[in-house]
């Protein structure tokens, strides 16, 4: 398995105020503020995750990262990857908005960090399962 890179990214120094270092995000945070961000939002089923976290998230534990990459533009902004799949009867469209949107949000207002570029990935569509009638 591939091991991720020791990626981080520099956050900002608060406007009006002095430098008193240099503040590191790593790339893990920025995906787990984006994972929580999506499972916000009203008509995501979930996000698709490898093997590894399906098995973790069996023995109890919440993989908030799952379904969700992060990365650097050829001009240093950071750029998401997220999979997901939507539930039945929910526009598409306006689902991948709102997930583009709240991830945004999200990591603007928890890093002070800007993204350029939300990719919202489509991987399914879940269907609710019928509840079986009771007969009496």
């Amino acid at each position: 398995m591939a091991e991720k890179v020791g990626q981080s990214f520099v956050q900002p120094a608060p406007s009006g105020k002095e430098e008193l270092g240099k503040i590191e995000v790593a790339a893990e945070v920025i995906e787990i503020v984006a994972g929580i961000a999506v499972s916000e939002v009203e008509g995501i089923s979930a996000t698709r995750g490898n093997i590894a976290t399906g098995v973790v998230e069996r023995f109890g534990k919440k993989v908030h990262n799952k379904g969700i990459k992060s990365g650097v533009t050829e001009t240093g902004e950071i750029s998401i990857d997220v999979f997901c799949s939507v539930k039945y009867g929910f526009a598409i469209p306006k689902v991948a908005k709102d997930v583009q949107s709240q991830i945004r949000q999200a990591i603007l207002d928890m890093t002070a960090l800007e993204t350029a570029e939300v990719n919202v990935h489509i991987t399914g569509i879940h269907f609710e399962k019928e509840e079986a009638a009771v007969q009496e």
